[in-house]
């Protein structure tokens, strides 16, 4: 029943940046249409200009589920990159590349006439725990590089839900290997496992 409602949504709504693609998104959604059965917040970690934030709000509201959502994202591209992100399949990627402003992802939802989300503007890093709801039920985490990755988990990782689900972006692009070396060392020192669909890292608690 879920498939065909995602299936609709990707049919019906076209993508605003190739950052993701369908295959992806199609991952992203069927997971977090599975967490819905689980208490708690929506949580995205790098959000670009919105392609993502958007088809999350409309899956929530597609079944009427008014939990809260949150996003965060610097809002100014990408951060120095640390020893663990080289690779010389990932040279095109340099700092603030990759930089869209909270305008214009306010712009995005509001021309497809969709409430926003809670934006949180800042670097992973200096995000206070505060910042970030509990329990989490969802998280999808977009940060490209080691540090960001790491944070990210970090954040959350006190505050998720039993049954919770986390998707890591980026696990399988040999052009950001930061975001599966962060991946890997975080799942080690608290015991879970990783599946990969794709590109993805799927996490389940």
């Amino acid at each position: 029943m879920h498939d065909a409602h995602i299936q609709y949504l990707l049919d019906r709504h076209g993508l605003i940046s190739d950052q993701v693609d369908r295959r992806e998104l199609a991952v992203i959604l069927q997971a977090l249409s599975r967490s819905l059965a689980v208490d708690g917040a929506v949580v995205e970690f790098g959000c670009y200009r919105g392609t993502t934030s958007l088809y999350i709000r409309r899956l929530l509201d597609h079944f009427k589920d008014g939990r809260e959502f949150h996003v965060y994202d610097s809002f100014e591209g990408l951060p120095v990159k640390a020893a663990q992100d080289q690779s010389p399949a990932g040279e095109q990627f340099q700092a603030g590349e990759l930089a869209a402003s909270k305008k214009q992802f306010i712009h995005e939802f509001q021309k497809a006439h969709l409430a926003l989300p809670q934006i949180h503007k800042g670097w992973f890093s200096e995000l206070a725990a505060e910042a970030v709801p509990s329990p989490i039920a969802f998280a999808f985490l977009d940060g490209d590089y080691y540090e960001s990755i790491m944070s990210s988990l970090k954040l959350i990782e006190a505050k998720l839900a039993p049954g919770a689900t986390i998707i890591i972006d980026d696990y399988a692009n040999e052009a950001l290997p930061g975001a599966a070396r962060a991946t890997d060392d975080w799942c080690r020192a608290t015991g879970r496992r990783v599946r990969v669909m794709h590109s993805l890292a799927i996490v389940h608690c």
